[in-house]
């Protein structure tokens, strides 16, 4: 099963610079957030971000958030608990019209866009709150997806072991190119010279 650009969302989970110097890998981590949000946007996937406890931490990385359509200022580790389940859900269309001028039928709200229940999420710390977020959206039926190489924690053995509890929760573990190759399909595709240039 390949990701579908068109179900797509991007949640990129507390890219903070006072995290940044204690974390592990954290230059190859940021860059590849970085190609993600960039991609995103590019590709009209909508791109979240979140950012824990702002006051202490900092404020989610500028050359993230620059690319995110609203970043979550959260203090619960689980983006989930503090609403980001309600951000990915498309938001309902207000009826046309008036109740005099409409059948009741068409009164009703419709979706004004269709669900993207794929979740493809990365940040830090990978055992913290990535982990939590992840288990909290695959607990409300959303289909997650792990950057690896965009994850990372104050150490290697706990980034991977939140990889084994992520994978044995049913989440999708994949890479950065992975996302990006399997978003745009082919060398065809209008945004494969800006992506290749990101990956270079």
């Amino acid at each position: 099963m390949l990701l579908e650009l068109s179900e797509s969302q991007l949640v990129l989970v507390d890219y903070q610079a006072r995290l940044y110097p204690a974390l592990f890998e954290a230059d190859k981590v940021w860059a590849n957030a970085a190609r993600l949000a960039q991609l995103g946007q590019r590709l009209k996937v909508p791109v979240w971000g979140t950012a824990q406890n702002p006051s202490g931490l900092g404020e989610l990385a500028p050359e993230i958030s620059a690319h995110c359509k609203q970043v979550l200022a959260k203090m619960q580790f689980s983006a989930v608990e503090e609403g980001l389940g309600e951000w990915l859900k498309p938001e309902p269309e207000a009826p046309k019209g008036n109740a005099r001028s409409l059948p009741r039928h068409l009164q009703k709200s419709q979706n004004a866009a269709p669900e993207r229940n794929t979740i493809v999420l990365a940040g830090c710390e990978a055992h913290v709150c990535l982990l939590q977020t992840a288990l909290d959206l695959i607990e409300d039926e959303f289909d997650v997806w792990v950057v690896t190489d965009a994850c990372t924690s104050r150490t290697e053995r706990n980034r991977d072991a939140a990889f084994d509890r992520l994978a044995g929760a049913g989440a999708e573990l994949v890479t950065t190119e992975m996302v990006g190759f399997e978003w745009l399909r082919g060398a065809e595709h209008p945004e494969f010279k800006f992506w290749q240039g990101l990956i270079k």
